[in-house]
């Protein structure tokens, strides 16, 4: 055991070493509850990092739809679930960021996912007497709120969003990959609501989750 945490402190030690040279500098952030993770007193240390493709190629990047990245930086200083954020290095370049940290295994590369949304997940109450109510659907004023202002990934899923009828005019609803830290206490489920900073509804169809948080199918529902 000793020997694997001497060869753990060399990886981090040269991770640390590799982000000076090639990072830039970060804030890091860690979740305290079910709100808001990049609320200003989250912040709890500044650190260089850069983040790359798990690719082993030195010539391939990430391209559409991949969220996952490997990062570099000191993960002495850090567990799962934190956000590291890049900010801008000046306004309108778009070269920030922000990441969590899904998996940080001993003597394995430290995994992250680049959030590209900000979203907000719901419980409807359930229906106590099904058949005698007033309304029998998801009123969205009577719900219980699980998180809120959270950074995840959100991805189209493939092969989804097309009408039953199938007709050539039919659009149909958006469907959706969503990946977001496991947050204590709070468990997902289907049937939970997810709006985003777009202003769009979906309806969990599916929750997972493994050792690198909360994998979930969203069905974009009508608003």
């Amino acid at each position: 055991m000793a020997q694997v945490e001497k060869l753990q402190d060399m990886i981090q030690r040269g991770l640390g070493r590799a982000a000076i040279a090639i990072g830039e500098w970060c804030d890091a952030y860690r979740p305290t509850g079910a709100e808001d993770p990049l609320a200003p007193e989250r912040r709890y240390i500044r650190l260089q990092a850069s983040f790359s493709s798990p690719i082993k190629s030195s010539e391939k990047v990430n391209s559409y739809g991949e969220a996952i990245w490997l990062g570099i930086f000191d993960s002495a200083y850090t567990r799962t679930g934190d956000y590291i954020v890049r900010k801008e290095s000046r306004p309108g370049t778009l070269d920030g960021g922000v990441w969590f940290i899904a998996g940080q295994q001993p003597l394995r590369p430290v995994l992250c996912v680049r959030a590209n949304r900000v979203v907000s997940i719901t419980r409807p109450f359930a229906v106590s007497a099904p058949g005698l109510n007033n309304y029998g659907g998801v009123d969205r004023r009577n719900v219980t709120t699980l998180l809120t202002k959270w950074p995840v990934s959100v991805l189209s899923a493939r092969g989804a969003g097309l009408d039953r009828t199938n007709l050539p005019a039919d659009s149909g609803d958006g469907s959706w990959h969503v990946l977001l830290p496991e947050v204590p206490r709070v468990v997902l489920r289907s049937g939970d609501l997810m709006s985003d900073d777009l202003g769009r509804l979906g309806v969990v169809g599916s929750a997972e989750l493994s050792e690198l948080g909360w994998r979930l199918q969203v069905k974009q529902a009508a608003t």
